[in-house]
C-alpha cells in the first residue's frame, strides 16, 4: 500500500465528527433537579409530607416543627464541628465528651462562683478550644493516631466532668432569666437556637468555600503529604481544625444548657452518634465525597425528620432512633468511601 493511499484513509479537518448520543428528556430532568447532589433535600420533603399525612395531629403541627428545628440545631452545632475536623482528616471522637464537660463546667461556674453568666459562657467556650488544642498537640507533636488520642481524651474529660460537677446535674434557678431566655426565646416564631446554627453554618460555609484556609483544609484532608509539598502548613491547619471543633462542641454544650435551664450531667454523650451520622451523610450531598457545610445541614434535618416521624409512628419501639442513626452512619460511610475512591482514580 502506497503512502498516498494510507494518507487518504486518515480523517481530514473537514470530517464530520461522530455525533454525541442524544440526551433524553428524563436525563435532562434529573440533571435540572440535581438529584445526584440534593437527593437528601427531596427525601426530607417527601418524609415531611408522608408523616404529616400519617400523623396530622402530632407530626404535622407547627409546635412539632419547632421542636425538630430546635433540637436539631443543637446537634447541628456539634455536627459542624465534626465536619470541620473530618475535612482536615482529623477523626475527633472526643467532641461529645467535650460538650459534656462544657455543660458541667458552665454549671459549676454559674452555681459556685459570682461570675456574670456571659463571662462564664466565654470561659467555657475557651475551655472547649483549649481541649481542641490539647488534642492537636497529642496527635501532631506526639504522633498519636487521632482516634486513639481523642478516645483517651474522652475518658479524661469523663473523669474531669465528675470532678467539676460533683457527678450530678446542677439546677440554675439562681441564674438571671436572661440566661435561659438566650436559649428558649423565639424570633418570628422560630427558636433562637436555629439562628445560632444558621450563624455558625454561614461563617463556616464562607470560610471553607471562599477563603484560602478552606482550600488548605480540604487539601490537607485529601492528601496531607501532597499539601505539605505544595507549601501548605499542614500542622497549623490540622491544629486550627481541632480547635474549631472543640470550640463548637463547647458552644453546643452552652446552648443546650441555656435551653434546658440546667447543667444536665452527661447530656452530651447522646449527641456523638447523630453527629457522625449526619456528617458522613452530609458528605454524600451537595458536594459528594467532601465534608461540606450545606450537605451537613441537609443531612442533619433529614435525619431529624426521619427519627422524629418514626418515633411518633412507632412509640412502642424506643430503640428506633439508635437503629436509624446506626444504619445511616454505616451506609453513609460506605457511600463516602466509595466516592473518595472514585475521585482518587480519576
Amino acid at each position: 500500500m502506497t503512502s498516498s493511499s494510507r494518507t487518504s484513509k486518515l480523517p481530514t479537518g473537514n470530517a464530520t465528527p461522530t455525533p454525541s448520543p442524544p440526551r433524553t428528556k428524563s436525563a435532562g430532568l434529573l440533571t435540572s433537579l440535581r438529584l445526584d447532589t440534593y437527593s437528601g433535600l427531596y427525601l426530607a420533603v417527601i418524609l415531611v409530607l408522608v408523616f404529616t399525612v400519617l400523623l396530622p395531629d402530632t407530626f404535622g403541627t407547627a409546635s412539632n416543627a419547632r421542636v425538630i428545628a430546635s433540637s436539631a440545631s443543637i446537634s447541628g452545632i456539634l455536627t459542624l464541628g465534626v465536619a470541620v475536623s473530618m475535612a482536615a482528616g482529623m477523626f475527633d471522637i472526643s467532641l461529645a465528651a467535650n460538650m459534656t464537660f462544657s455543660i458541667g463546667l458552665l454549671g459549676a461556674l454559674l452555681t459556685k462562683t459570682d461570675l456574670p453568666w456571659p463571662v462564664a459562657v466565654l470561659l467555657t467556650v475557651a475551655a472547649g478550644a483549649l481541649i481542641g488544642m490539647v488534642n492537636a498537640a497529642i496527635i501532631i507533636r506526639l504522633g498519636v493516631q487521632p482516634i486513639v488520642a481523642t478516645l483517651g481524651m474522652s475518658s479524661v474529660l469523663a473523669a474531669g466532668v465528675f470532678w467539676v460537677a460533683d457527678g450530678k446535674s446542677a439546677l440554675l434557678d439562681k441564674v438571671p432569666a436572661s440566661f435561659t431566655d438566650a436559649g428558649t426565646a423565639t424570633i418570628a416564631t422560630i427558636p433562637i437556637t436555629v439562628y445560632y446554627l444558621a450563624a455558625v453554618a454561614l461563617v463556616l460555609w464562607f470560610v471553607l468555600e471562599h477563603t484560602p484556609f478552606g482550600r488548605y483544609l480540604y487539601a490537607v484532608g485529601s492528601n496531607a503529604q501532597a499539601a505539605k509539598l505544595a507549601g501548605v502548613k499542614v500542622v497549623r491547619v490540622q491544629a486550627i481544625s481541632l480547635m474549631i471543633a472543640g470550640t463548637l462542641a463547647a458552644v453546643a454544650g452552652v446552648v443546650l444548657t441555656m435551653q434546658l435551664g440546667s447543667a444536665s450531667f452527661g447530656a452530651g454523650a447522646a449527641y456523638l452518634l447523630p453527629a457522625f451520622a449526619a456528617t458522613f451523610l452530609g458528605s454524600t450531598q451537595v458536594i459528594p465525597g467532601r465534608f461540606n457545610v450545606r450537605g451537613t445541614i441537609v443531612a442533619l434535618y433529614l435525619l431529624a425528620i426521619a427519627v422524629k416521624g418514626l418515633e411518633l409512628q412507632l412509640p412502642d419501639l424506643p430503640w428506633i432512633k439508635d437503629l436509624v442513626e446506626g444504619l445511616v452512619l454505616i451506609v453513609a460511610v460506605g457511600i463516602t468511601a466509595r466516592a473518595i475512591r472514585q475521585r482518587g482514580t480519576r
